[in-house]
């Protein structure tokens, strides 16, 4: 299957005059710890411009007013503050974790709190190091029935044990019957493709113009503020938000030798406009 317009206007819809902002989805993203404070910020610059309703970011303390200095609509408090931490993951309906987190002991002892502690109906997205994390804490049990990987070719080889030159289309499908049922995989490279049991998804756009730092963590932030609000089929979902990603950098990229992540999310809320009329 090969994802397109048609498919987007599909999902993204018009928003209800009766709605507010708690119709569109809680979204808690954790991540961000020195020195990687920009990661978080990026994805929390896509998860609030694709129209997420409540977004919250779990970071170091000393990278809140960077945050906010971005992006005010966005809520943010220190991660060592467990209480919070506990009080917003239970709040949440969408978790992302990954972004600019590190592979540390502080990012391992988050990582697990997250893993046991997050619900069955919560979406729980992981993304950039929480990734390399979940290779080294294979095999897993956690209770969410919705789990969504986006691991580049290098994250996959870790997750999977297939090696680069191995992850073709079925050994990739075997893979990920180890995780759990209904897992999502957003399997990046230059021929990205979308992954859930037996059905699969693949991008015919995008390009090397994306090759720059931060462009994983606004697909990611991305795919959160999209499974927020868009929940009623999450494989197209998740297809549409990765297409986005990548069609709107192709269209950006006619007059731009590299397309920057942060002029992706600036330029989103005009695209889903234009979908969802």
């Amino acid at each position: 299957m090969i994802i397109d317009d048609k498919l987007a206007r599909k999902v993204v819809t018009k928003r209800k005059a009766d709605s507010h902002k708690g119709t569109y989805g809680r979204v808690l993203l954790i991540g961000g710890f020195y020195p990687y404070g920009g990661a978080i910020i990026m994805s929390a610059l896509a998860t609030v411009k694709s129209g997420a309703g409540l977004v919250t970011v779990a970071t170091e303390r000393d990278n809140i007013p960077a945050l906010h200095a971005h992006l005010p609509e966005a809520m943010a408090f220190d991660y060592e503050d467990e209480e919070l931490l506990a009080e917003n993951l239970a709040k949440a309906d969408v978790v992302l974790i990954g972004p600019g987190l590190g592979e540390n002991s502080k990012a391992k002892h988050v990582f697990d709190f997250v893993l046991s502690e997050v619900a069955e109906k919560q979406i729980l997205i992981v993304d950039g190091s929480a990734l390399n994390l979940l290779a080294k804490a294979m095999p897993i049990s956690i209770k969410t029935c919705h789990l969504i990987l986006t691991p580049h070719q290098k994250e996959w080889e870790r997750l999977s044990g297939l090696a680069i030159a191995d992850q073709s289309l079925e050994k990739t499908q075997t893979a990920l019957e180890k995780f759990l049922n209904g897992t999502i995989l957003v399997a990046k490279s230059h021929h990205t493709k979308i992954l859930q049991g037996n059905q699969v998804a693949e991008l015919a756009v995008g390009g090397p113009y994306q090759a720059t730092g931060g462009m994983g963590d606004t697909l990611c932030g991305m795919i959160a503020g999209f499974v927020a609000q868009f929940k009623d089929n999450l494989f197209d979902t998740v297809a549409v938000a990765t297409y986005l990603h990548s069609a709107i950098a192709e269209k950006l990229s006619q007059e731009a030798y590299v397309v920057l992540p942060t002029t992706i999310s600036a330029e989103l809320p005009k695209v889903m406009k234009q979908l969802s009329e």
